[in-house]
């Protein structure tokens, strides 16, 4: 059995007295892809965000390498190997692609590792390293999220949390997002991959997490969860 590098139990978050979490728990393998999927509201985001310190958390325990980690800051989290892609991207408008990526680095200073890694980068992005020293807000929604998935990497992530990469992509570059997150989980980073879109999130990952409503409401082998008929019911349309 693989070591168990993120560990969720029991996790409880609030906004106001509206609760949002509701007693979660998961857990992530290390090499393993994991997908956490559900609707629009269901608490996917809110769940990335209390394990990643930007949320607080109302309950529960969060484990990381096995150490407790509620309550710890984003950039400790960073420094330890937990990294988040946010929904959104976020990247540095005003900004080259290069600096965008040597921000990702910014817990590190080995400068030889870091010019490595930026080509390593630049091999699974290709397009971004034709385009080395564009403005960041020049590019399209689907470069922007192969620059902030390409920023992730810089930190050496033991865990690599992906929130909604497909969101707001066109079909031909939501296709290309998810060719790109099995290239990095088959180079060997572990990922909890959070997606509306279940099919094809599903069909990447070793296992699943269904969310409804702020609570875990199934859960098990991703391929099986991809063949129940509630799932597809739910989630597939089907």
């Amino acid at each position: 059995m693989a070591q168990t590098l993120l560990k969720v139990s029991g996790l409880r978050v609030a906004y106001g007295g509206i609760q949002a979490v509701k007693g979660v728990s998961f857990e992530v393998r290390e090499g393993e892809l994991v997908s956490l999927i559900g609707a629009n509201g269901a608490g996917k985001t809110t769940t990335l965000k209390a394990i990643t310190g930007i949320q607080p958390v109302a309950a529960g325990d969060i484990e990381f390498l096995g150490k407790p980690i509620k309550g710890q800051g984003a950039w400790d989290l960073v420094k330890q190997g937990l990294v988040m892609v946010p929904e959104g991207r976020g990247v540095f408008t005003r900004m080259s692609i290069v600096e965008n990526l040597q921000m990702g680095a910014f817990v590190r200073n080995d400068k030889e590792g870091i010019a490595a890694d930026i080509e390593k980068v630049f091999g699974i992005f290709p397009r971004l390293k034709e385009r080395a020293q564009q403005l960041a807000g020049t590019m399209s929604g689907g470069e922007q999220q192969m620059l902030a998935m390409g920023r992730g990497l810089m930190a050496n992530p033991k865990v690599l949390l992906l929130d909604e990469p497909s969101m707001g992509l066109s079909p031909i570059m939501v296709d290309k997002i998810f060719e790109v997150v099995n290239d990095i989980h088959q180079r060997g980073t572990t990922v909890l991959l959070v997606e509306q879109n279940a099919s094809r999130a599903l069909a990447l990952a070793n296992r699943g997490y269904v969310m409804d409503s702020g609570e875990v409401t199934m859960s098990g082998d991703a391929k099986e969860l991809l063949a129940d008929p509630r799932v597809r019911a739910a989630y597939l349309g089907e």
